[in-house]
């Protein structure tokens, strides 16, 4: 059986192998527009540098590339499936890291984060719903973004209580519905979150993005600040 395992994985491996980094695929993110699959990192970071997809050379976006990343939850239980050890190794490192970054479940490094969760619905026996809270969590700010003259921003208000406590794995795409519950806005209403100035793509965790988009400059630069705007179309 364990033979055969190994074979099947030697097969596949050029199926679920990041061509940039070489290793199993993280996260695995396909491009929309050529359906090209990478460590979500990975091709993030490639997309600080370039518009174009590595594999294929065709360009993705002109502007915002990271507007066409889709996460593959399927691909990544088979690679989980194919690779033993592979999924425990990714949560060991994950604890890792917010273990040695010290992200405290109650904000007490900054502005004191707030319960809030992104749902209200509760079970019949008045408890909570899990919530995600048995993970890692981390506390943000979601700012609104004026711009004078800017459509829409009539309807889009500020937050009465802007600073909230949620998961690390909690989506941009979430944060949006959770705004357009806050806000009274219709389900469909399109709004763009940013971090330091630079729109996030709905399938970015607030992990990643921690991770990756913002900068830590001691105490007062925490909770991650995140601002939100009625979306701009660049066409």
């Amino acid at each position: 059986m364990a033979t055969h395992r190994k074979h099947l994985v030697r097969d596949f491996n050029r199926y679920i192998t990041c061509s940039i980094c070489r290793g199993y695929l993280i996260k695995p993110t396909a491009v929309t527009e050529c359906l090209h699959t990478f460590c979500k990192s990975c091709i993030v970071q490639h997309f600080e540098e370039s518009n174009e997809c590595p594999e294929c050379g065709i360009q993705v976006h002109e502007t915002n590339p990271l507007e066409m990343l889709r996460l593959d939850k399927t691909l990544e239980e088979i690679i989980f499936k194919l690779v033993p050890g592979l999924r425990e190794k990714e949560e060991q490192q994950e604890s890792e890291f917010w273990r040695k970054n010290k992200i405290k479940s109650n904000g007490e490094d900054g502005p004191r984060a707030k319960k809030s969760r992104l749902s209200d619905e509760e079970d019949d026996d008045g408890k909570a719903g899990d919530y995600h809270r048995s993970d890692p969590q981390i506390a943000i700010c979601l700012d609104c973004l004026r711009n004078n003259g800017q459509s829409g921003e009539s309807i889009v208000k500020g937050l009465m209580k802007k600073f909230i406590r949620c998961s690390t794995r909690v989506t941009v795409g979430t944060i949006k519905k959770f705004l357009c519950v806050k806000l009274k806005l219709p389900s469909s209403y399109e709004l763009d979150v940013l971090c330091n100035g630079e729109i996030m793509g709905k399938d970015h965790t607030l992990e990643f993005i921690y991770r990756t988009r913002w900068r830590l400059q001691g105490d007062s630069a925490y909770p991650m600040v995140l601002e939100y705007r009625p979306r701009i179309d660049f066409g």
